[in-house]
């Protein structure tokens, strides 16, 4: 069984411009409930099928499938969601870890997360200087839940 363990956060500055490259991921939701959520997403000319379990801590049950792009169009157009997830994604690697910075376009513009991913829940790491409040635990961040709760209507 694939696990994904991950610690999110909030990024604070734009230092981390200058590293990797950014890519264009598109995403949508074809099911999104309490305990699971099954998303459709492509990146560039690769699509993914990923089915998740509920979250426990920072860990949860995750399993991901490459697609043909073109049933990958097809669902976010016609069967996923609305809207569709946006974002740029770069992928920076620092002290033998993998960042993964999301600059969120569309109905998310303005929102910034940088991600990780840990080996287990009680990973060390150093947090690099453009990282801010962990917001790991907060179901408000993740994308499923931007799908029904843009950015562009958050009021806090």
């Amino acid at each position: 069984m694939g696990i994904e363990i991950e610690r999110k956060y909030l990024v604070k500055s734009d230092e981390w411009k200058s590293s990797g490259v950014k890519k264009l991921y598109q995403q949508g939701y074809l099911l999104i409930d309490k305990t699971k959520t099954i998303r459709v997403r492509t990146i560039e000319d690769t699509a993914y099928l990923t089915i998740k379990g509920a979250s426990s801590g920072i860990s949860r049950s995750e399993f991901e499938y490459e697609i043909p792009v073109e049933d990958a169009k097809f669902m976010l157009a016609n069967l996923c969601e609305k809207p569709i997830i946006e974002k740029y994604r770069t992928k920076i690697e620092l002290n033998e870890l993998i960042w993964e910075v999301d600059e969120f376009v569309g109905d998310n513009t303005g929102l910034i997360i940088a991600e990780v991913e840990l080996k287990n829940e009680y990973q060390k790491i150093v947090l690099p200087d453009w990282i801010g409040e962990e917001v790991s635990g907060n179901p408000k961040y993740n994308n499923s839940y931007l799908v029904k709760n843009p950015y562009k209507n958050w009021n806090d």
